[in-house]
């Protein structure tokens, strides 16, 4: 028997687009009971938005052949048989091997990959006319065991004060699970070394002003309870979810944009699937001014350059990374000891 099958009509730049989508009744959040098809037409629901914050640079998709719960695998560059208007951008990652990514231009190809059981989008933090250079400075509040959401929300005021000294504005969100993502857009002038040096310039930043709550140690058996600001996710080819892209969550959240003034209130848990379309038509899109002004991270890399003459050097790259100049070793401390 044939499978089920469904065509969505999907507005875009080139006119409407027809997209089949095979399967449509199959649950991917099994606890609500949201299928692939309600997925797909929340894609197109937030299509705006969702195009402008993950749109024109390249983009991993990780997919979910059978929902949550199951096995899952990244896809970077379009598979054969991709529709034409699926796009892609030649990309060097850290190993120095260059690839196609793909690359999302039109609403109509986040509807593809929602067919091709995509869940979470994660986009680089640059774009396809110079991918080498961030346009974005992302800084992930991670909270360790002991802490939550909550504490998180604590210190990401304090965080915004630090940018903000350094010239720049913080835009907030949601990561759909437990943390908070503050990004600032910045002028493509820098590579992605450079601009990891400025999160960890403001990181070390906020630690000294908040030792007890904040801290940038790598090796989790030395963090505490305390907020981890993950400055490797700032590193080229690392990616965090995109705003409004869904999470592959039992409770099918968003990873969602919110005002400094909601902060205080927020319930992320409260962002999912089904509410973030009516959510955008009640308050709109909090990121919608977000490219208006971009800043620089010249005084972050002076902070950097002020720590390093201080005796504060490199800090650890994630293991799959090429051993990096500068690096301190990368045996966890407690291990180091013992040998």
């Amino acid at each position: 028997m044939a499978s089920e099958r469904i065509t969505l009509t999907v507005p875009g730049p080139a006119g409407e687009r027809e997209i089949g989508l095979s399967s449509p009744n199959r649950v991917l959040w099994p606890e609500l009971g949201i299928t692939k098809r309600e997925l797909a037409e929340y894609v197109i629901a937030v299509g705006t938005p969702f195009l402008a914050a993950n749109g024109r640079r390249p983009v991993s998709l990780e997919r979910f052949p059978d929902g949550v719960g199951g096995e899952s695998f990244f896809s970077k560059n379009p598979p054969k048989g991709a529709p034409a208007f699926v796009e892609a951008v030649t990309v060097t990652y850290n190993s120095g091997r260059r690839h196609p990514q793909l690359v999302l231009t039109e609403v109509a190809t986040a509807v593809w990959a929602v067919q091709m059981n995509t869940m979470v989008f994660h986009p680089w933090a640059s774009r396809t006319d110079d991918t080498d250079r961030p346009v974005e400075l992302r800084i992930d509040l991670d909270p360790q065991p002991g802490t939550g959401f909550a504490e998180a929300s604590a210190v990401a005021p304090a965080m915004r004060d630090v940018l903000a000294e350094a010239g720049l504005a913080s835009w907030i969100k949601t990561s759909g699970n437990r943390s908070l993502h503050l990004f600032c857009p910045i002028e493509p002038t820098h590579e992605f070394l450079d601009v990891r040096h400025a999160v960890i310039a403001a990181a070390r930043e906020l630690e000294r002003r908040m030792p007890d709550r904040v801290t940038t140690a790598w090796w989790k058996e030395e963090r505490g309870t305390r907020i981890f600001i993950d400055f490797n996710q700032a590193n080229r080819d690392r990616t965090m979810a995109g705003a409004y892209s869904p999470r592959a969550l039992a409770g099918a959240t968003v990873s969602t944009p919110i005002t400094w003034e909601e902060l205080p209130e927020v319930d992320p848990a409260a962002f999912t699937v089904r509410t973030i379309p009516a959510r955008l038509d009640a308050v709109g899109d909090p990121w919608a001014d977000f490219d208006a002004a971009p800043g620089r991270i010249d005084t972050l890399l002076d902070w950097w350059e002020r720590d390093l003459a201080a005796g504060l050097g490199e800090l650890p790259f994630p293991p799959e990374f090429p051993k990096m100049p500068g690096e301190p070793s990368r045996v966890q401390p407690s291990r180091a000891r013992r040998d």
